[in-house]
């Protein structure tokens, strides 16, 4: 093809990467730059290079470790355990229920699913919290009451995380069930083998695409999740609940040093990509 062809066809596209480069390229690029700096949010009138200093300090820095610590414990209770498993699990029995069934459970997770995060955040807040939802129905079972935003910090954000969700895993793993041809679950019925056999053997493998991809999607959603936790505990008590977004917003934005929490947000952004690699070659291996 002729060189001047060749700009003619790529010309139309000419806009879109200027666009992208000025408002996706630029900026990440600047934030790079930012965590080599001293850069701070205020009493500072010029920055300085400071090379590898914030990711030094990063790895000597206990607070960090424990909000890494934090995140990975979020990520895997919340995202590869609880959504993932809940997910499938309402999938698997909602293609066995009736239609009213489906339409009513579909509705209520979905609508868990589509409320802004702030207000799922509030609700859960409401429902953990002492003189919460949970605690009274607590008294009303005669079962001991549990301050679970306090004791439990970490454990009540995954659970909230869960509920919220759990609807983008039930939603793949129901078309992708859907996508299983009947003949092939008869099949395996003749032959005798029961529901968990046929789930382990002929189910899973069948759509390991849709595993890959929807465990892929909840560990980067969930690695970034800051306003639900933000909403009922502010990382706290102390930091028991402070994963690193909140590490990242506190170091930046309530510390001032701005150099600081953008090389923490590199360093999160590193763990969902070593995530995205890991799931990329999965998704490469044939069943």
């Amino acid at each position: 093809m002729r060189p001047h062809r060749r700009i003619g066809r790529a010309l139309p596209l000419a806009p879109a990467l200027v666009l992208l480069l000025l408002f996706l390229a630029g900026p990440i690029a600047y934030c790079v730059w930012i965590a080599f700096t001293d850069l701070q949010l205020t009493g500072q009138a010029h920055s300085s290079f400071t090379g590898f200093a914030n990711f030094r300090r990063a790895f000597q820095d206990d607070a960090f470790l424990n909000a890494v610590w934090l995140t990975l414990v979020f990520t895997v209770l919340s995202s590869l355990v609880g959504q993932n498993t809940l997910g499938l699990a309402l999938a698997a029995l909602m293609k066995r229920a009736s239609k009213p069934v489906r339409t009513f459970t579909g509705g209520v997770v979905v609508t868990a699913w589509v409320l802004p995060e702030v207000v799922a955040g509030f609700l859960l807040y409401a429902f953990f919290r002492r003189e919460g939802t949970l605690n009274a129905i607590l008294d009303w079972l005669h079962l001991p009451r549990q301050n679970w935003l306090f004791t439990l910090p970490i454990l009540a954000v995954s659970f909230a995380n869960v509920w919220r969700g759990t609807a983008f895993s039930m939603l793949v793993y129901s078309a992708a069930l859907d996508g299983i041809p009947a003949e092939i679950t008869e099949a395996a019925e003749v032959d005798g083998a029961g529901g968990w056999r046929r789930m382990w053997h002929i189910t899973l493998p069948m759509i390991r695409r849709s595993i890959g991809t929807n465990l892929m999607l909840n560990t980067l959603q969930t690695l970034s999740v800051f306003g639900l936790i933000w909403v009922m505990t502010r990382g706290g008590p102390g930091n028991k609940s402070q994963t690193l977004p909140l590490f990242m917003y506190e170091q930046a934005f309530q510390n001032s040093m701005i150099g600081y929490g953008t090389a923490v947000s590199l360093l999160l952004l590193l763990v969902g990509s070593l995530f995205s690699v890991v799931y990329l070659r999965l998704l490469r291996t044939e069943v």
